[in-house]
């Protein structure tokens, strides 16, 4: 895809994102939740959500495939898509924690190359492509370029993520070792590390959707982003992004933690 497609498709994923927020925020904090059958919450406002999302993006171009959350679709590796989360963080939507984002990724090849993160409730939107660089509302932003993790700020997911991943002792030695390690969890942490506030995140046993935002946006914002795809073990993705140096030391205890 050329960079003025990109342009093109980036302002439709704003357009797509502005027309979430219409049905998401109107819903903040005066919903209930149900669950799917995988034990997932699920409210009407992510429903409404990738309803739009997919009537929008659809309008670009309506032989490109839609995979989102809600209602399925697929996006092969051979294909050019698009791949959505209304609500990425439900489980804190439903709780009226503003930390929520909607998240919209074009991929071509099996390679995201575009991403967009928009916090609603918080009025922050992240977007980017190849070629094109990060910004937050607008101004540039990067990863940091921190290299000693003893000075970093490191955000990682739910630890029972890191169970179901196999990544639990590892885990457990990031957490003895490290000065500052918080659960910046779901997409609001990876926004954090777009932007430099935080030096690196590990965040497993993710979807697809979870995952195609950040893979196309952190090597744009000057970060590294690692990607272990372990479902042919009946595992999800897991992500290890931002500072290079960091992520290199952190594959390290991750996957040889010691004994």
């Amino acid at each position: 895809m050329s960079a003025l497609d990109l342009v093109a498709a980036a302002r439709c994923a704003e357009a797509a994102a502005n027309a979430a927020r219409k049905e998401i925020l109107p819903r903040f904090r005066r919903v209930s939740t149900k669950h799917k059958a995988d034990g997932s919450p699920v409210t009407e406002a992510d429903l409404a959500a990738e309803r739009v999302l997919r009537e929008v993006l659809g309008a670009f171009d309506p032989d490109l495939p839609i995979l989102g959350e809600e209602f399925g679709g697929d996006v092969t590796a051979e294909e050019r898509g698009w791949i959505v989360d209304p609500i990425d963080g439900t489980i804190g939507f439903a709780r009226g924690l503003p930390l929520f984002s909607t998240l919209i990724a074009l991929v071509e090849d099996g390679t995201p190359v575009l991403g967009l993160i928009d916090l609603p409730a918080l009025d922050e939107r992240t977007l980017g492509w190849r070629g094109g660089g990060v910004r937050r509302n607008g101004e540039t932003v990067r990863c940091s370029s921190e290299a000693d993790l003893q000075q970093s700020l490191v955000a990682h997911g739910d630890r029972f993520c890191f169970d179901r991943f196999g990544w639990r002792a590892g885990f457990d030695q990031l957490s003895a070792e490290l000065p500052i390690f918080r659960g910046y969890t779901d997409a609001f942490g990876h926004a954090q590390v777009l932007s430099g506030g935080v030096d690196a995140m590990v965040d497993v046993d993710l979807n697809p959707w979870d995952a195609a935002a950040t893979q196309a946006l952190i090597p744009e914002a000057g970060g590294r982003c690692v990607t272990l795809d372990r479902r042919d073990e009946g595992k999800k993705l897991g992500l290890v992004f931002g500072s290079p140096a960091l992520v290199e030391q952190l594959l390290d205890r991750l996957e040889r933690p010691e004994r």
